[in-house]
């Protein structure tokens, strides 16, 4: 069915559902163009096209992500569970199938309507689309889609006034990619898939020295999992206080969520320190029932401790040290990644050499990624790849 974007308009004007998706850039600026005078139109017709083009240049694609992003009563009582009152769920298909009708416009429509050769407008790439039948597909199966913006995200922060907000530029990390490893990052792949099965998966400890991959091999993850409902949500060390927050952010969210804390360490026992623990610990006001916690530390005991922590004044002072270094303990899974020896540490330089497509007799190439090593002070899997990277 074609219909001409000013005949659109009056469709779209009716929209109560998602009535969020009227605001979005792309569908925002079309209301301005299909609102305009005739002589308007041109100036708004190139306003559009450039709404499209900063979010890629097909039209349909973002129609399809500002539906799908777009958190609405009715997208809501499904994650819950709620049956939807039928007036409800008639007027989503009916504004479902006018956003169908957007999404598959085509620059030739837009030049008819203003009386323009085609070949003189700028074009956009489109398609056509049947949302109705999209949307209630993702809807059955929201557990791996999501909505709002977990529908089209993988990884996420908290802002400082307490948000999760996407990350936009996230990491694409692969499993695939790594060298070495490979017995540690099982163990993290298999407790993972079991979190998303729904049986019993453990909050887990990455441990050991810096290069080795802790913090890629936990977003590698994410990603992998991303089409089996799996979101990264990464919060920095001082804001563990805000633990109760982000999991009553998620708990009622249809998605699984690992909560990520990259690079944990404490100096001394304080409130970040006590909210981490009765995290740990399943304390229903720091936990949810969808989300792990996944750290990563240089350190096995997580706490520094120091000389002056042993000499301290504390009358119980070893009961006190032992609940600092216990903490590591209440991960249920503690996966070491150390410094790799010289015959990994080799093996992971040869085998990146292939897959970067150095040519170098293999005996030089050993004898270099050594000397490489020993100035940078160390050997590790990221200092391989910096060797590898310093020949290309």
């Amino acid at each position: 069915m074609k219909i001409s974007p000013c005949r659109l308009y009056g469709k779209l004007q009716l929209t109560s559902v998602f009535r969020g998706v009227l605001k979005t850039p792309v569908v925002a600026a079309f209301m301005r163009y299909a609102s305009a005078p005739s002589e308007e139109k041109p100036y708004l017709y190139g306003e559009f096209v450039s709404r499209v083009y900063a979010v890629g240049g097909n039209l349909t694609q973002a129609v399809k992500s500002a539906v799908f992003e777009d958190e609405n009563p009715y997208i809501k009582g499904i994650a819950k569970k709620q049956e939807a009152l039928a007036e409800i769920k008639n007027s989503a298909l009916r504004e479902l199938s006018a956003f169908s009708l957007l999404a598959s416009l085509t620059p030739a429509d837009f030049a008819e309507e203003m009386g323009i050769e085609e070949g003189e407008i700028p074009h956009f790439a489109s398609e056509s689309v049947h949302l109705e039948g999209e949307y209630t597909s993702r809807s059955k199966s929201i557990e791996k889609y999501g909505y709002g913006m977990f529908a089209s995200h993988g990884m996420f922060r908290v802002s400082d006034d307490k948000k999760i907000e996407p990350v936009v530029s996230q990491d694409k990390v692969r499993l695939d990619s790594f060298v070495g490893y490979g017995e540690e990052r099982a163990k993290v792949i298999e407790n993972t898939r079991a979190f998303l099965a729904g049986k019993p998966a453990a909050n887990a400890l990455l441990y050991g020295d810096a290069g080795t991959g802790k913090s890629s091999t936990v977003k590698a993850v994410a990603n992998a999992f991303f089409e089996e409902g799996l979101r990264l949500i990464e919060i920095r060390k001082d804001q563990l206080k805000l633990l109760p927050t982000v999991m009553a952010q998620i708990a009622d969210n249809p998605l699984k969520f690992i909560v990520f804390i990259d690079d944990l360490s404490f100096r001394k026992e304080g409130d970040d320190f006590s909210m981490l623990k009765a995290a740990l610990e399943g304390s229903a006001s720091a936990t949810a029932d969808n989300a792990v916690i996944y750290a990563t530390s240089n350190r096995r005991h997580i706490v520094r401790e120091s000389f002056s922590d042993r000499d301290g004044d504390d009358v119980h002072r070893n009961d006190s040290l032992q609940e600092s270094l216990s903490l590591s303990e209440r991960f249920g899974l503690v996966v070491s990644f150390l410094k790799p020896n010289k015959t990994l540490y080799l093996s992971i330089v040869k085998e990146l050499a292939t897959r970067y497509g150095v040519e170098m007799p293999v005996q030089e190439l050993e004898v270099q990624a050594e000397a490489f090593a020993l100035r940078k002070g160390n050997r590790s899997a990221r200092c391989a790849q910096q060797f590898i990277l310093s020949l290309l």
